[in-house]
């Protein structure tokens, strides 16, 4: 039982649809709760992110679900994911980092390689990331960065965020082609959001 929830939530980008039809307007609270535990829950980094909301907006396209409402509960989502990590971060954080088990030290080598390159940027950077996405508020709370700067930053990234795929979804969704290949979509969104990772984990290596 638990292991088909976790795998429902792991694959949804999958089987929206389906879930559309089951679920009805029940379909806003469960993207709301996916989106905010992907960029809130830093244990969580492996939810659907980038693919969820260009399949969100694809089906907002075919009249399924309206994309504004999505637009605006998702990037509430987001902004509040984010800042509930942060909060993680900064009152639990070094304990969090004692448990070995917990969290992989090589996401947040990774995430504290981004601040160093980027600095605060690294919060609206880290939104088109994935992985560095889930660490990148955990790592500003722990390194207890300004809350407003946080804020400012964390704001315009989760809007961008949502906003670039959920429409993107919406406008090329109802290309014949992206239709009725939905799954070969998914698995290019998900390489291509991969590729800043391959390339800085390259550099590192060289």
């Amino acid at each position: 039982m638990i292991v088909e929830f976790v795998k429902f939530f792991l694959e949804i980008d999958n089987h929206l649809g389906a879930a559309i039809n089951n679920y009805g307007i029940f379909i806003y609270l469960i993207l709301f709760v996916i989106i905010l535990c992907e960029t809130g829950l830093v244990i969580a980094p492996l939810l659907p992110g980038d693919s969820l909301l260009f399949i969100s907006g694809a089906f907002a396209g075919s009249g399924l679900m309206n994309v504004f409402v999505l637009f605006f509960i998702l990037s509430i989502a987001a902004i509040f994911g984010d800042s509930m990590n942060y909060f993680v971060g900064n009152y639990f954080g070094k304990k969090i980092l004692h448990e070995k088990h917990f969290v992989k030290k090589s996401y947040l080598d990774m995430t504290y390689n981004f601040y160093d390159k980027y600095g605060g940027k690294t919060i609206i950077l880290a939104r088109f990331i994935p992985i560095v996405r889930t660490f990148a508020p955990f790592v500003a709370g722990i390194g207890s960065m300004n809350y407003s700067k946080f804020l400012l930053f964390n704001i315009i990234g989760g809007i961008l965020w949502v906003g670039l795929f959920l429409f993107l979804g919406f406008f090329f969704g109802k290309i014949p082609f992206v239709q009725n290949n939905l799954s070969l979509i998914i698995i290019i969104i998900i390489a291509i959001s991969f590729v800043p990772l391959v390339w800085e984990f390259i550099k590192r290596k060289r």
